[in-house]
């Protein structure tokens, strides 16, 4: 009983924080943590006389140092940085090192594992796994990851377990879990360019995943079990070329996140360019929302560096029943669409508006402006 009040008021607290947070994606990406899976007592797999937990740690390190040189904007924040646990119980370490993420206040979550089969030496390729649920007992595959990393999986055949972990899934799908299944499929593709197996994505209900609250993926960069792979994820060569593929993917997800929210650029980013040329006279007349001394919530469906008409089409079925609020930025002029007096309430029009903006989120606003949560 104890065990599932437990689980009971860790969910309710990752709901509460998903639903103040889901926005967060909106503000871009600029704090990263790498996880180096395992370390310290707890070693991982180990074969041919290398830990999972030191191979690990080298290309977590290898991939942070190649974002701190080349992606000034972005922090990067690292679960170890030496060979180290957290606490003397897995399920516990696991859940340290979700806290050292959201303390960071993350915007993407990567954690760095290594693979191994215990009963085949043929087995190798790599895959990206990112939180959800799928049947063990029917797939080969995952039964794999299951045998090799038991601990770190919910036992869903606990009913209360599994129901508790099913509704975060699904809450998981309204904030972060989009984000997270784009970054693992460029993961992937980045793998594949090096000509490496790919085994695909996978969604599986791992423990860290669960806890951290921001989009986040689980790589296995290859199988340890296979003597072709464990030369090739030991090497200086492959674990650079396993850190660039994952800096690729990061440069690309970060580009994905700005495009699709409108995410304002830093002026450190900007490069010169030719003076605008002058507006036209038939500029769309603004159109801004009744002031109200008093703070509402809303979900904003689009961003611009101009006034757009609140008929244009580009609104679809929503043309004509948008507001016009302003906010900081280059793209000042912020389109939304309701006005609820809780978060909340607000978080719950989300799934139906997404229908028509995948990248809808919740704002807060007052006096016509955008209130920026801290």
């Amino acid at each position: 009983m104890n065990r599932l009040l437990t689980i009971i008021l860790f969910f309710l607290l990752a709901l509460g924080i998903n639903e103040s947070q889901g926005e967060n994606v909106a503000q871009g990406v600029k704090v990263i943590v790498i996880d180096a899976g395992h370390g310290g007592a707890f070693p991982g797999a180990s074969y041919g006389g290398y830990a999972e937990k030191n191979i690990n740690l080298q290309i977590a390190l290898k991939l942070g140092g190649m974002i701190e040189k080349n992606m000034p904007n972005v922090k990067v924040v690292y679960t170890r940085k030496t060979d180290k646990h957290f606490s003397k119980n897995l399920r516990a370490d696991l859940q340290a090192r979700a806290d050292i993420a959201n303390n960071a206040n993350g915007d993407l979550f990567i954690s760095i594992h290594a693979n191994a089969h215990p009963k085949s030496t043929a087995t190798r390729g790599v895959e990206t796994l990112i939180m959800g649920e799928s049947k063990l007992e029917t797939s080969e595959n995952e039964a794999i990851l299951f045998a090799n990393n038991k601990e770190e999986f919910f036992d869903m055949s606990d009913k209360s377990t599994a129901a508790i972990v099913r509704a975060h899934i699904q809450n998981l799908q309204f904030t972060y879990g989009e984000y997270s299944e784009v970054m693992a499929r460029l993961v992937q593709k980045h793998y594949a360019k090096l000509g490496r197996v790919n085994r695909g994505i996978r969604k599986q209900p791992l423990r860290v995943l669960y806890a951290t609250d921001m989009p986040s993926i689980l790589t296995e960069v290859g199988f340890m079990s296979n003597s072709a792979e464990l030369k090739y994820i030991c090497s200086e060569k492959g674990q650079m070329e396993i850190a660039t593929a994952l800096y690729e993917s990061v440069k690309e997800y970060v580009t994905y996140v700005k495009k699709s929210l409108l995410i304002e650029t830093p002026q450190s980013e900007v490069k010169s360019a030719p003076a605008p040329a002058p507006q036209q006279q038939n500029k769309p007349k603004e159109q801004p929302a009744a002031k109200s001394s008093k703070t509402y919530y809303a979900v904003q469906v689009m961003a611009s560096k101009s006034a757009i008409s609140t008929s244009d089409s580009r609104f679809g079925s929503y043309k004509g029943k948008v507001k016009q609020v302003r906010a900081d930025g280059a793209f000042s002029y912020k389109y939304c669409v309701g006005e609820y007096a809780d978060r909340k309430a607000a978080q719950a029009a989300v799934p139906t508006v997404r229908k028509v903006f995948p990248q809808a989120f919740v704002i807060a606003v007052k006096d016509g402006r955008v209130v920026t949560s801290k």
